[in-house]
């Protein structure tokens, strides 16, 4: 599961539909991922989690393993620069059945049965780095088995043409209640001020979702992706919020791992559901057979 562009496409919540959905095929699945921006990095293979708990700090794992692995229990994540090593221990030790490479688009060391490429129809006016957002022209997306696009059937249909890939579906994302950090007084009701903290690539589509889930959105505290928060960055934070006479601050799952628990905070859950899921799962099972 991969795109084209550099950070902020959906792909970890997609990882997360296809580990379900695997699982519902009566798969055993691996998560493999290079656990990019590590606080801590280190030779060999970090087991995240395997198939009855959480093994690994944040700090060892990276945050999106990390999510991953508290999102999907029973379902092993693995964190290495060295994915075939760490497919071949999640066979041999953990009972795995399938794997999926979080962001492993790129990642050609490896052959695999089934390329999904995350795109938006935006991607289609976006240029190569140093520029702009591409890691890789348009045309590398031939190689994939099928695109996952953000927007309509229509969007699917104009983008899949464009690039030359019969094969697509759309992504459908949708936000559950806050999840409280700590303790405090949350979640919010619709319409109460809050301050939205994001340290994810393009964190104004956060902020959008927060406003559009019906919250007062005082203030938006963007940080660099992948932001590890020291005790001044939430000081910093929890005045501001403060300040404005905010209820709560809201910030993402991915963010939360890094910050753990903090009173008067609070996560917006995401989903992301691929649709038509029946098609989908019918094709993701003829391409595993």
């Amino acid at each position: 599961v991969g795109n084209l562009v550099v950070g902020g496409s959906g792909k970890t919540p997609v990882v997360e539909a296809i580990a379900r959905m695997l699982v519902e095929m009566g798969e055993r699945p691996s998560i493999l991922s290079r656990g990019h921006a590590r606080k801590r990095r280190e030779d060999g293979v970090v087991v995240v989690s395997d198939s009855e708990r959480v093994l690994e700090p944040v700090e060892r794992s990276g945050d999106e393993p990390q999510m991953l692995a508290r999102a999907l229990p029973g379902t092993p994540v693995l964190v290495s620069a060295d994915r075939f090593l760490a497919g071949r221990l999640a066979e041999q030790r953990l009972g795995c059945t399938v794997h999926i490479l979080e962001d492993g688009f790129q990642h050609l060391q490896l052959a695999r049965t089934v390329d999904v490429l995350l795109v938006t129809p935006g991607d289609l006016d976006d240029r190569v780095l140093p520029s702009r957002r591409l890691r890789e022209g348009l045309d590398a997306a031939r190689v994939a088995d099928a695109l996952i696009v953000s927007g309509t059937s229509d969007d699917a249909t104009r983008v899949s043409n464009a690039l030359g890939v019969n094969t697509a579906f759309t992504v459908e994302t949708t936000f559950g209640a806050l999840r409280p950090l700590g303790e405090g007084e949350a979640p919010a009701p619709a319409g109460a001020r809050v301050v939205a903290v994001a340290g994810i690539a393009r964190p104004e589509r956060f902020f959008r979702a927060v406003r559009s889930q019906g919250w007062n959105v005082v203030a938006d505290l963007p940080y660099a992706d992948h932001h590890w928060y020291t005790a001044r960055d939430l000081a910093e934070i929890n005045n501001a919020a403060q300040a404005a006479h905010a209820r709560i601050v809201v910030t993402t799952e991915k963010d939360a791992v890094r910050i753990g628990e903090q009173a008067w905070w609070a996560a917006l859950p995401m989903k992301a559901s691929i649709q038509p899921v029946g098609e989908f799962r019918s094709w993701l099972r003829g391409r595993l057979r």
